[in-house]
């Protein structure tokens, strides 16, 4: 699986961030037709988005399209001429304000029929489900379970503090300045919920964008904490948050270190006969020696070792 890392939301009425975003470092590439696209301008960056799927070269990067939310008007039109249109070069469809299962369901039925029809060769179009409520996060465990068609949770925070009732306490309201307001994280809860949902059915977990682009250690505060919890990435806003959340995302060498160190003393213990394995004082178990055998894996993959 590709590296998902940064996943950069691009509003789907701009052509010409289409272009400079296939170009990025950034992983994956979200072509936006929801919150960043008037209501005017629906139907044109319907259309603006298909043709930049159909024109650039998107080999290496994972492709997502954001459709409008299902209680709109403009959902089924997205889903139906987006995957019809292009559905053998898009890697997944992204479905805003998931508050059930049958969400999920409703979107993967129709992906069903679009993909017999069209006769799409390609692997199948994959689906990712970002929680912006009380009662997604509610209904979490069924959302995870519906259908295999399904490879991401995201986490979608100003919809989510806006459905429990939430301080405000920034202007974008997109996790910044957390800190003055509560000590600790103060999303620790619903992120690691989604997280345990996510990872129990063997799916990424990816965090909310960060609202102040601007504000690159706040950003790296965010995406530090959001892989504390276990996400595998984090949605951005701006290209210059690429950088800072594909290094946080991805191993350093001192965590590349201590899992050779790990996995080395294992396999030692292992040929010995050894069931035990200790390491400068502290002794390692098999939950620790899996997390390093993930990392070491990670690392391969990004050509890190």
């Amino acid at each position: 699986m590709k590296p998902n890392h940064s996943n950069l939301s691009v509003p789907g009425h701009v052509d010409k961030m289409h272009g400079k975003a296939c170009q990025s470092s950034v992983d994956v590439v979200m072509l936006d037709l929801e919150d960043s696209v008037p209501v005017d301008s629906k139907e044109n960056a319907r259309k603006m988005v298909i043709q930049s799927l159909q024109s650039h070269d998107w080999s290496r990067k994972t492709i997502t399209v954001r459709i409008n939310a299902l209680d709109t008007p403009f959902a089924y039109r997205d889903l139906l001429e987006v995957a019809e249109g292009a559905g053998d070069i898009i890697d997944a469809i992204v479905i805003p304000k998931v508050n059930n299962a049958g969400d999920v369901h409703f979107v993967n039925r129709m992906l069903d029929g679009i993909e017999m029809n069209k006769g799409f060769k390609k692997n199948r179009l994959r689906i990712e489900a970002s929680i912006e409520s009380a009662e997604g996060l509610e209904n979490i465990t069924a959302i995870a379970q519906a259908g295999d068609r399904l490879k991401t949770l995201v986490f979608g925070i100003a919809d989510y503090s806006a459905s429990i009732g939430a301080r405000l306490v920034s202007i974008s309201g997109h996790g910044e300045k957390e800190e003055e307001l509560y000590p600790g994280h103060r999303w620790n809860f619903a992120l690691s919920r989604m997280v345990m949902a996510a990872k129990s059915r063997g799916l990424m977990a990816i965090d909310a964008p960060y609202g102040n682009f601007k504000d690159q250690e706040g950003l790296r505060r965010s995406a530090v904490m959001a892989s504390a919890l276990g996400c595998d990435g984090k949605w951005i806003i701006h290209p210059s948050q690429i950088d800072v959340v594909n290094q946080v995302f991805s191993p350093s060498q001192e965590e590349i270190d201590r899992a050779a160190k790990v996995l080395d003393a294992y396999q030692t213990a292992a040929k010995e006969g050894r069931g035990a394995v200790a390491i400068e004082g502290r002794m390692v178990d098999n939950a620790t020696v899996t997390m390093a055998s993930q990392l070491w894996e990670k690392a391969k993959y990004l050509n890190l070792v």
